[in-house]
């Protein structure tokens, strides 16, 4: 079953309102196949990922990742008050509504203006007026040293082709001294299959294998791409681009926590991480 795509996509939807794949492969993207692919699914996807998310994510709320991890606990940005804040892969953008209820001076970018659109209705609805860009995150459109802290919520690392160049573009607009946290897949995921069931917990492939996560449609056109890097991959592109890495955190399935979310579940979390946190600064 396929619902129609919301307009300007071209995406036909499947049951579950997501855009449908036709295939799935393991091959090179470059960078502008990916943004042009991910731009169209995230427009498309929007309605039906803040369905399904959009009550654990919260209007005006900052979670990290899907093992429950929130700012409020976890303090890796540091008191924002009176701070430039920069949120890379905003989404519907809790986060930043959230970083503003506490004194800072957010800007919001995404690739997608489908959920930018969101975004915006969720300023009015909460009465948090938050800045909100339509970007890559590749090329920001802000001044150089302009930013106190840039932050990234699983929002556009994991699907960029270079991630040094976004990595150089955060450098440029931090100020000395400022903070770059960014959450990513954890790189075990990948050699894992993509399944929240521990029964599951078996290496189909290589870890080592850097190619690319790409979804197609039926006649062969390119609907999604994510882009894996090892751990050690990681550490390279953040100090490569001039950064200091300060800790990588592997967070632990929140206790009590039962949701679930894609291939991350309370039982899956109790024994893989699935999620990767940078936490970086600019010397």
């Amino acid at each position: 079953m396929t619902h129609s795509p919301p307009t300007g996509t071209g995406l036909p939807l499947g049951g579950d309102g997501y855009p449908a794949a036709g295939g799935v492969e393991r091959r090179p993207a470059g960078q502008d196949e990916s943004a042009r692919a991910n731009r169209r699914w995230w427009d498309a996807a929007a309605p039906a990922y803040l369905a399904e998310h959009g009550t654990d994510l919260g209007d005006a709320d900052f979670l990290w990742c899907p093992e429950g991890l929130r700012e409020a606990e976890a303090g890796l940005l540091g008191d924002v008050a009176g701070r430039r804040v920069v949120e890379i892969g905003c989404g519907s953008a809790p986060c930043a509504r959230w970083l503003a209820r506490r004194g800072a001076d957010v800007v919001a970018l995404d690739i997608s203006g489908g959920m930018l659109a969101r975004a915006a209705d969720l300023n009015r609805a909460t009465g948090i007026a938050v800045p909100l860009l339509q970007a890559d995150a590749g090329a920001l459109p802000l001044a150089d040293a302009s930013a106190d802290v840039v932050c990234s919520a699983y929002g556009g690392l994991p699907f960029v082709a270079d991630a040094g160049a976004v990595l150089a573009e955060v450098t440029r607009v931090l100020r000395p001294g400022g903070r770059f946290v960014a959450s990513v897949n954890h790189p075990l995921r990948w050699p894992l299959p993509d399944s929240p069931e521990p029964d599951d917990l078996h290496v189909t492939s290589s870890y080592f294998d850097r190619r690319p996560y790409v979804e197609t449609d039926g006649s062969g056109r390119t609907v999604y791409v994510e882009h894996h890097r090892t751990v050690g991959d990681w550490v390279r592109a953040v100090v490569g681009a001039g950064l200091v890495l300060e800790d990588l955190v592997e967070p632990e399935w929140t206790p009590g926590r039962t949701q679930t979310w894609g291939q991350w579940s309370p039982e899956r979390g109790a024994l893989v991480p699935g999620t990767l946190i940078l936490v970086t600064r600019k010397a």
